[in-house]
């Protein structure tokens, strides 16, 4: 049975970083348009800091990515 999951919630900007360095990322570091990260020879393409959040379904693609389970970025 599957349950239903939430929504995941926008984040900043700022706070995608930080939370993405607790998960073992380096950086940001400027690349072409887009800013990266990087994990063991990982490398994380993430939206630049815009006035706007990261949505949800962005977000939940970057950790497709990343190779972050939902829940453990839930319970972070």
């Amino acid at each position: 049975m599957q349950t239903k999951q939430t929504a995941l919630a926008p984040i900043t900007h700022k706070k995608l970083v930080g939370r993405l360095r607790k998960f073992g990322f380096d950086g940001p570091y400027p690349g072409g348009k887009h800013l990266f990260m990087i994990k063991d020879g990982m490398r994380l393409t993430i939206p630049n800091p815009h006035r706007k959040a990261v949505g949800g379904p962005l977000l939940l693609k970057i950790l497709k990515q990343a190779g972050i389970d939902r829940n453990a970025w839930v319970q972070e």
